[in-house]
């Protein structure tokens, strides 16, 4: 689904990666309804297209996203706040849930709503002069995108009231001192780095590495047996997939041992 760069999103397919960038440099990414359809679409696709096993997000022109076009409300081009969970979320993608990762390749502000674009991904990778904030906590605009939810249960509720609460920006480095950030790449670096690392997930055999990825979110909520139950539930999919024999045959013929290839 390549595209020209007049569309507020632009996807392109590299082998098994689609990269999804958001193409508003002028506004720092910052988004607007048509973008948050743009998106929804271009991940849409994603999903469908058998094809692809990783995608990559990235804000073009030097930032990830600066959040909600604010100069957009108003004029009808503006997000929409549904309480309807099964609509899109004002961002659009961010009540999507994927069967396959997503890593958000941050340059940049990745702010307000784009800090919850970016707490949606799987994984982040990030340069040191990046910014991560809620930085929309001075206008008096809430986080609607899972900013609550989902940063809490990466970096702690401690960590994620000092943000929420102050609005303050935190650097690459200590995002990633955080573990808000996975991977923190030389500057100009991060959608390099992204490609490399959806590359190596995309060699992994798929169904035991997205069974694995699903169990990680589904524990959320469930008690110790619960959760136990789907991660064996899906343990044992994988394994009646033939794909857990296979990998014994690898394994015997001596590859992938010692942390090196597949």
């Amino acid at each position: 689904m390549d595209q020209d760069s007049s569309y507020p999103v632009t996807s392109e397919i590299k082998g098994e990666v689609l990269v999804v960038s958001i193409n508003r440099p002028n506004q720092r990414n910052a988004i607007d309804g048509p973008t948050a359809d743009g998106l929804m679409e271009a991940f849409e696709e994603f999903e469908k297209n058998t094809a692809l096993n990783v995608a990559i997000l990235y804000g073009q022109g030097g930032n990830f996203c600066a959040g909600a076009d604010l100069k957009a409300i108003g004029s009808g081009r503006g997000n929409k706040v549904e309480e309807d969970l099964s609509r899109p979320g004002p961002l659009g993608i961010t009540r999507m849930k994927l069967s396959k990762p997503v890593i958000a390749a941050v340059e940049g502000y990745a702010v307000a709503g784009g800090l919850e674009l970016a707490i949606w991904c799987d994984l982040r990778v990030a340069t040191p002069s990046s910014t991560f904030g809620v930085f929309c906590r001075r206008w008096g605009v809430p986080l609607v995108d899972g900013g609550t939810v989902r940063l809490p249960r990466l970096i702690g509720h401690s960590r994620a009231l000092d943000m929420i609460l102050t609005g303050r920006g935190v650097g690459g480095a200590e995002a990633f001192e955080w573990g808000l950030v996975n991977r923190l790449v030389d500057e100009s670096c991060a959608l390099e780095a992204s490609l490399e690392l959806a590359a190596k997930i995309s060699l992994f055999p798929q169904l035991c590495m997205r069974n694995d990825r699903l169990s990680s979110y589904l524990q959320w909520g469930s008690d110790i047996d619960e959760a136990m139950a789907k991660e064996v539930h899906l343990g044992l999919e994988t394994i009646r997939s033939g794909e857990t024999i296979e990998g014994s045959k690898r394994f015997q013929e001596g590859r992938g041992r010692h942390g090196q290839g597949v």
